[in-house]
């Protein structure tokens, strides 16, 4: 295992961390799933055994059943052995009292004292400026103080001016971003890894697979990856362009069995800062552009078409659009849209009447692409 040190912490953090957001499930009697336990205990132990010392949770993940398993997880002296990192839903949060009584039960449910990274979850403008008039600032110092948590940081998903104007306004140990080599430019980016950079605050990556979709990769773009000598798999890939950054602290990745787990630790023995040579840096953008190629609307979310007059979800019909044509595989997001179809919220239910496209400032065909997003998905449903 490769690890980081980083100066303001004073200890050095794996540069892979389990992501407890996609642990093993199984179906119960009455259907739903949860938690396989026993094997994700297992799988918690045996990367800890083999050298991973961060481990991130959070109060939703699998329906407020990732922080009971994960405090299990580390039991027998386990806890001792890593950095602990969950989350604040600062969406469930109304009044500062709310803070602290969150917390309480993150500690209860993880039976812990204290945690090594509190993060503010999923920090975007709106909730930023929501928990920073509640006090939320003041309450990470006073919580420091308790010594209920260690190192106050938070996560990200919005644009990087969002993000610089957080990381100025508080003197965070840590911030967690979403990075990979389709999302170089997008929400914080590159750019915000290197300004957090900058101001020494350590950064730790979610979703360097995009959730997976960057593992199992359509035929095209495998036949890039195949043409460098030494033959890696897509995951590797991925992982090995994030890892490449100096200001990257730890990777997260979301195993779900002990197969993927095994294949990440033996990505991550060689995860050296600064490794990739200029042949392999070329690669990755032939294939950033050829997924970039492949997008059918370049909508950038910006929301200026709703609310649609007639209930139609553009941006999210052009996002499944686009990732169902990034990765050839419209099947995978049949359910979505039919989800849209059911609400009424559907490209069919277009009048053409043009609202939207007279405020667009892409100047996007917003009537014939929501018609060509309909066709397309109907073919699979």
């Amino acid at each position: 295992m490769q690890y980081r040190h980083f100066d303001r912490w004073g200890f050095d953090t794996s540069i892979f961390g389990i992501g407890c957001m996609r642990l093993p499930v199984i179906k119960s009697e009455d259907g739903k799933e949860q938690i396989d336990e026993k094997q994700a205990i297992e799988m918690i132990r045996y990367g800890i055994d083999h050298g991973v010392n961060y481990i991130d949770t959070a109060y939703p993940y699998h329906d407020g059943q990732s922080e009971p398993v994960v405090g299990k997880a580390l039991k027998d002296g386990y806890r001792e052995k890593i950095k602990l990192a969950t989350k604040l839903p600062v969406w469930q949060t109304k009044k500062y009292e709310d803070f602290e009584k969150i917390l309480d039960e993150q500690l209860q449910k993880l039976d812990v004292d204290y945690i090594d990274f509190y993060l503010l979850h999923s920090l975007s403008k709106s909730t930023w400026e929501k928990v920073k008039k509640l006090g939320v600032l003041d309450f990470l110092d006073d919580m420091v103080k308790k010594g209920k948590i260690k190192h106050p940081a938070f996560s990200f998903h919005d644009e990087f001016d969002v993000f610089k104007d957080i990381i100025d306004s508080y003197d965070w140990h840590m911030c967690q971003i979403q990075l990979n080599i389709l999302d170089e430019n997008n929400q914080a980016g590159v750019k915000g890894l290197k300004y957090a950079g900058s101001k020494n605050i350590p950064v730790v990556i979610m979703e360097p697979l995009r959730g997976g979709k960057l593992a199992n990769v359509p035929q095209d773009v495998s036949q890039i990856w195949n043409k460098y000598s030494m033959k890696r798999s897509p995951v590797e890939w991925a992982f090995r362009w994030v890892y490449n950054f100096p200001e990257v602290a730890v990777i997260l990745s979301g195993v779900s069995n002990m197969e993927q787990l095994k294949d990440n630790l033996e990505i991550f023995h060689h995860a050296t800062p600064n490794s990739m040579t200029p042949e392999e840096q070329k690669l990755v953008h032939e294939v950033q552009m050829l997924y970039n190629s492949k997008i059918k609307v370049r909508c950038t979310n910006c929301r200026y078409c709703m609310p649609c007059p007639s209930r139609v979800s553009i941006p999210y019909i052009f996002s499944l659009y686009n990732d169902a044509s990034m990765y050839d595989d419209f099947p995978a997001y049949k359910d979505e849209y039919k989800k849209l179809i059911e609400k009424g919220k559907d490209a069919s239910n277009c009048v053409q009447c043009g609202n939207c496209e007279s405020v667009c400032p892409q100047s996007i065909s917003i009537i014939d692409h929501l018609k060509e997003a309909d066709e397309q998905f109907k073919r699979v449903l």
